[in-house]
């Protein structure tokens, strides 16, 4: 690994981020301005726009050539949302959820993760399949516009005071559309350079593409989401670092994988590590984070450490699989056999839990 291509890869890793973040503010502002309300923009733009770099990187990949670096993308970028950022954000600040939307969203991402787990059975994401996907996020943007009317004084108030009103003059629009161009044209660029340093690295450290996609790459195309939850949730904007770093799973799996399948020819391979263990373990984390979402529940210090900690064990299995490790059979069996289906039948009795307790409570104050 030579210092070029380190360099490229830093490189293209503060492009994605200066540019999301450019395209998030100015796209963002348009859009205020144009009447829309900050708890809708805060729902699509900034959910989606945080999710900006996955997008160019797994296009740019898949088109280059390297599809293992596309699907560990966004993969890796999923499990990375809820295990890591959730769980840096709860560190931060104990998250109390209050927006009704994730109570529809977090089923939608643990349903949209066996779809995509479902599809990838055949060792690649179709084009078609492709197509349904990125169909699905449309309807899903139709469906949050629409449901955010109902939506609470309370979080309408919170995303508006992040995303703030400001007096619209031709010099404010001018600068933002200058923000939204300038964001855009570093994407590109930055997923180039990014995408060509993975590469590099993963060539120099004798690793496969996918598990630089499953980790550099997840981790640093993930880093506007971790940014933007994190200080969201110190702010006491709690809602806003759920909200984002859901969202930004909906947009990975539907917009992202299904943008990425639809452009390549053949769609989109998936290694077979990646169907056997990696889609599993995404879905799982999906379905771990079903009991946090419901009105009320806390997502303490504690539950974030512990969401940390289960990252931490998944990046262990990931270092025992590429070094070929003697102990990574025994990991697996105790990782998939046991850790796993604990975890989901845990948070699923939670779940059933808690919803009977809500249901108990409606009917005892009709």
């Amino acid at each position: 690994m030579d210092l070029l291509s380190l360099l490229t890869f830093v490189a293209g890793i503060a492009m994605l981020i200066v540019g999301a973040e450019g395209l998030v503010r100015g796209a963002g502002h348009l859009a205020v301005a144009m009447g829309i309300s900050p708890l809708v923009v805060g729902l699509t733009v900034v959910a989606f726009g945080t999710s900006s770099p996955e997008l160019a990187v797994s296009v740019s990949s898949s088109l280059g050539g390297t599809p293992d670096l596309a699907i560990g993308n966004v993969v890796g970028s999923n499990i990375f949302n809820i295990l890591v950022i959730l769980g840096a954000s709860a560190l931060a600040a104990p998250l109390i959820v209050h927006q009704q939307l994730v109570r529809f969203e977090v089923p939608l991402m643990i349903a949209v993760s066996f779809i995509v787990m479902l599809f990838a059975l055949d060792g690649s994401i179709q084009r078609y399949e492709g197509a349904l996907l990125f169909a699905g996020v449309v309807a899903y943007t139709w469906w949050a516009i629409r449901k955010s009317r109902n939506e609470s004084r309370e979080v309408q108030d919170e995303y508006e005071a992040e995303i703030g009103r400001r007096p619209v003059t031709p010099r404010t629009v001018a600068l933002d559309i200058v923000l939204v161009v300038a964001g855009f044209g570093l994407l590109v660029l930055g997923s180039e350079w990014f995408t060509a340093g993975a590469v590099d690295i993963a060539e120099a450290l004798g690793v496969s593409e996918l598990v630089i996609g499953l980790t550099i790459v997840a981790a640093g195309t993930s880093m506007p989401e971790l940014a933007t939850s994190v200080v969201a949730a110190a702010r006491g904007e709690r809602d806003i670092a759920v909200g984002n770093a859901v969202g930004s799973n909906l947009f990975n799996l539907m917009a992202v994988l299904g943008a990425t399948a639809t452009v390549s020819s053949g769609g989109i391979p998936v290694a077979d590590s990646a169907a056997s263990f990696d889609l599993p373990v995404m879905t799982a984390v999906a379905v771990a984070a079903l009991p946090i979402f419901f009105t009320g529940y806390i997502i303490t210090r504690a539950n974030g450490a512990l969401l940390l900690g289960l990252y931490a064990a998944y990046a262990l299995y990931l270092f025992l699989d590429a070094s070929g490790h003697d102990a990574l059979d025994t990991y697996s069996l105790v990782m998939l056999g046991v850790i796993l289906p604990i975890i989901t039948a845990g948070t699923l009795v939670l779940a059933l839990r808690y919803y009977l307790r809500e249901r108990k409570r409606q009917n005892a104050g009709a």
